[in-house]
Protein backbone atom coordinates (compact mmCIF):
# COMPACT_ATOMS: atom_id res chain seq x y z
CA UNK A 1 0.00 0.00 0.00
CA UNK A 2 2.59 2.00 0.18
CA UNK A 3 3.69 2.35 -3.42
CA UNK A 4 -0.05 3.26 -4.21
CA UNK A 5 -0.14 6.24 -1.30
CA UNK A 6 3.32 7.57 -3.39
CA UNK A 7 1.19 7.64 -6.23
CA UNK A 8 -1.68 9.07 -5.03
CA UNK A 9 0.52 11.72 -3.19
CA UNK A 10 2.18 12.33 -6.68
CA UNK A 11 -1.31 12.51 -8.17
CA UNK A 12 -2.45 15.31 -5.61
CA UNK A 13 0.58 17.38 -6.04
CA UNK A 14 0.55 16.89 -10.05
CA UNK A 15 -3.19 18.01 -9.87
CA UNK A 16 -3.09 20.96 -7.28
CA UNK A 17 0.08 22.69 -7.99
CA UNK A 18 1.07 21.33 -11.64
CA UNK A 19 -1.90 21.19 -13.54
CA UNK A 20 -3.50 23.96 -11.91
CA UNK A 21 -0.76 26.35 -11.82
CA UNK A 22 -1.31 25.65 -16.00
CA UNK A 23 -4.77 26.46 -15.68
CA UNK A 24 -4.21 29.89 -14.50
CA UNK A 25 -1.35 30.67 -16.59
CA UNK A 26 -3.44 30.18 -19.37
CA UNK A 27 -6.69 32.02 -18.19
CA UNK A 28 -4.82 35.32 -16.96
CA UNK A 29 -1.24 35.15 -17.24
CA UNK A 30 0.02 34.80 -13.95
CA UNK A 31 0.87 31.21 -11.95
CA UNK A 32 -1.09 32.41 -8.78
CA UNK A 33 1.92 31.41 -6.57
CA UNK A 34 3.07 34.10 -4.57
CA UNK A 35 6.76 32.82 -3.40
CA UNK A 36 8.10 34.55 -0.76
CA UNK A 37 8.73 38.18 -1.20
CA UNK A 38 9.60 41.25 1.20
CA UNK A 39 6.06 41.84 1.64
CA UNK A 40 5.15 38.26 3.02
CA UNK A 41 4.72 38.30 7.07
CA UNK A 42 6.93 36.02 8.97
CA UNK A 43 3.66 33.98 10.20
CA UNK A 44 3.33 33.19 6.89
CA UNK A 45 6.84 32.41 6.04
CA UNK A 46 6.32 29.97 8.82
CA UNK A 47 3.19 28.23 8.31
CA UNK A 48 4.05 27.74 4.43
CA UNK A 49 7.67 25.93 5.98
CA UNK A 50 6.05 24.27 8.47
CA UNK A 51 3.01 22.69 6.15
CA UNK A 52 5.80 22.11 3.68
CA UNK A 53 7.89 19.75 6.07
CA UNK A 54 4.31 18.02 7.35
CA UNK A 55 3.27 17.81 3.94
CA UNK A 56 6.62 15.80 3.03
CA UNK A 57 6.76 13.39 5.77
CA UNK A 58 3.00 12.42 5.41
CA UNK A 59 3.00 12.04 1.30
CA UNK A 60 6.75 11.38 1.23
CA UNK A 61 8.46 10.12 4.16
CA UNK A 62 5.96 7.82 5.85
CA UNK A 63 5.36 5.85 3.09
CA UNK A 64 8.88 5.69 1.79
CA UNK A 65 9.80 4.17 5.90
CA UNK A 66 7.35 1.68 5.08
CA UNK A 67 8.72 0.57 2.03
CA UNK A 68 11.98 0.49 3.66
CA UNK A 69 10.52 -2.21 6.28
CA UNK A 70 9.64 0.10 9.11
CA UNK A 71 6.44 -0.60 8.40
CA UNK A 72 2.63 0.59 9.33
CA UNK A 73 1.62 0.67 13.08
CA UNK A 74 -1.62 -0.50 11.40
CA UNK A 75 -1.69 -3.25 8.78
CA UNK A 76 -4.99 -3.61 7.67
CA UNK A 77 -6.37 -4.30 4.45
CA UNK A 78 -10.21 -2.60 4.81
CA UNK A 79 -8.11 -0.03 6.40
CA UNK A 80 -6.05 0.63 4.06
CA UNK A 81 -8.99 0.60 1.41
CA UNK A 82 -10.66 3.44 3.25
CA UNK A 83 -8.10 5.11 3.00
CA UNK A 84 -7.44 4.94 -1.37
CA UNK A 85 -11.04 6.14 -1.31
CA UNK A 86 -10.74 8.53 1.09
CA UNK A 87 -7.53 9.92 -0.97
CA UNK A 88 -9.09 9.14 -4.28
CA UNK A 89 -12.22 11.49 -3.16
CA UNK A 90 -10.00 14.07 -2.02
CA UNK A 91 -7.74 14.46 -4.56
CA UNK A 92 -10.62 14.82 -7.28
CA UNK A 93 -12.37 16.77 -4.49
CA UNK A 94 -9.70 19.60 -4.08
CA UNK A 95 -8.87 20.00 -7.57
CA UNK A 96 -12.69 20.98 -7.86
CA UNK A 97 -12.33 23.39 -5.35
CA UNK A 98 -9.66 25.10 -6.82
CA UNK A 99 -11.13 25.25 -9.87
CA UNK A 100 -14.48 26.84 -8.06
CA UNK A 101 -12.11 30.49 -7.12
CA UNK A 102 -11.48 30.77 -11.06
CA UNK A 103 -8.87 33.79 -11.45
CA UNK A 104 -8.48 34.26 -7.79
CA UNK A 105 -6.78 31.21 -6.93
CA UNK A 106 -3.88 31.57 -5.02
CA UNK A 107 -1.37 29.99 -3.27
CA UNK A 108 -0.26 31.96 -0.41
CA UNK A 109 -1.33 35.86 0.52
CA UNK A 110 0.37 39.15 -1.47
CA UNK A 111 -0.98 41.66 1.12
CA UNK A 112 -1.23 44.79 -1.69
CA UNK A 113 -3.08 42.08 -4.32
CA UNK A 114 -7.06 42.42 -4.58
CA UNK A 115 -9.21 39.39 -5.81
CA UNK A 116 -12.68 38.57 -5.81
CA UNK A 117 -14.53 37.54 -3.00
CA UNK A 118 -15.49 33.48 -3.62
CA UNK A 119 -18.56 32.55 -1.87
CA UNK A 120 -20.16 30.10 -4.24
CA UNK A 121 -19.82 26.47 -5.35
CA UNK A 122 -18.37 24.68 -2.29
CA UNK A 123 -17.25 28.13 -0.72
CA UNK A 124 -21.05 28.26 0.27
CA UNK A 125 -20.16 25.56 2.90
CA UNK A 126 -16.93 26.30 4.07
CA UNK A 127 -14.52 28.99 3.76
CA UNK A 128 -11.62 26.77 2.83
CA UNK A 129 -12.63 23.67 1.24
CA UNK A 130 -9.52 23.81 -0.35
CA UNK A 131 -7.84 23.34 2.51
CA UNK A 132 -10.59 20.68 3.92
CA UNK A 133 -10.42 18.72 0.89
CA UNK A 134 -6.48 18.76 0.94
CA UNK A 135 -6.62 17.42 4.24
CA UNK A 136 -9.26 14.30 3.85
CA UNK A 137 -6.72 13.42 0.75
CA UNK A 138 -4.12 13.15 3.71
CA UNK A 139 -6.42 11.61 5.96
CA UNK A 140 -6.60 9.23 3.36
CA UNK A 141 -3.02 8.77 3.00
CA UNK A 142 -2.48 8.17 6.75
CA UNK A 143 -5.16 5.54 6.51
CA UNK A 144 -2.98 3.99 3.75
CA UNK A 145 0.20 3.82 5.55
CA UNK A 146 -0.90 4.55 9.06
CA UNK A 147 2.47 5.38 11.43
CA UNK A 148 3.93 7.69 13.75
CA UNK A 149 5.47 9.80 10.82
CA UNK A 150 2.68 10.22 8.86
CA UNK A 151 0.55 11.33 12.04
CA UNK A 152 3.55 13.74 13.12
CA UNK A 153 3.17 14.82 9.50
CA UNK A 154 -0.49 15.42 9.51
CA UNK A 155 -0.61 17.38 12.68
CA UNK A 156 2.40 19.42 11.25
CA UNK A 157 0.15 20.67 8.15
CA UNK A 158 -3.01 21.21 10.42
CA UNK A 159 -1.01 23.20 12.66
CA UNK A 160 0.22 25.16 9.50
CA UNK A 161 -3.21 25.50 7.73
CA UNK A 162 -4.76 27.07 11.31
CA UNK A 163 -1.52 29.17 11.65
CA UNK A 164 -1.74 30.49 7.90
CA UNK A 165 -5.99 30.60 7.39
CA UNK A 166 -6.53 32.24 11.07
CA UNK A 167 -3.67 34.75 11.40
CA UNK A 168 -2.71 35.86 8.02
CA UNK A 169 -5.39 35.12 5.34
CA UNK A 170 -8.50 35.85 7.34
CA UNK A 171 -6.59 39.33 8.60
CA UNK A 172 -6.09 39.76 4.73
CA UNK A 173 -9.64 39.66 3.67
CA UNK A 174 -11.02 41.62 6.55
CA UNK A 175 -8.98 44.25 5.29
CA UNK A 176 -9.73 43.74 1.76
CA UNK A 177 -13.45 42.74 1.53
CA UNK A 178 -14.33 44.51 4.80
CA UNK A 179 -18.32 43.55 5.74
CA UNK A 180 -18.58 41.35 2.75
CA UNK A 181 -15.93 38.91 4.18
CA UNK A 182 -17.14 39.74 7.96
CA UNK A 183 -20.68 38.69 6.69
CA UNK A 184 -19.78 35.73 4.99
CA UNK A 185 -17.44 34.31 7.71
CA UNK A 186 -20.29 34.79 10.18
CA UNK A 187 -22.53 32.26 8.22
CA UNK A 188 -20.31 29.76 7.03
CA UNK A 189 -17.48 27.40 9.02
CA UNK A 190 -13.63 28.03 8.52
CA UNK A 191 -13.24 24.16 7.59
CA UNK A 192 -16.37 22.38 8.42
CA UNK A 193 -20.09 23.37 7.97
CA UNK A 194 -20.73 25.19 10.74
CA UNK A 195 -17.70 25.53 13.02
CA UNK A 196 -15.03 28.62 12.98
CA UNK A 197 -17.68 31.02 12.14
CA UNK A 198 -16.63 34.15 13.09
CA UNK A 199 -18.70 36.59 15.30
Amino acid sequence: MAVTALVMFTLLIAMVMGVRVLIQVRRTGDTGVRGKTRTQSPLQRLGESLGAIGLLALGVVSPVTALAGLGPVVDSTPVALVGVVLAGVGIVATFAAQLAMGNSWRVGVDPDERTALITSGPFRFVRNPVTTTALLTCAGLILMVPGVVGVVGFVALVTANQLVIRLVEEPYLRRIHGSDYLHYAARVGRLVPGLGRLS
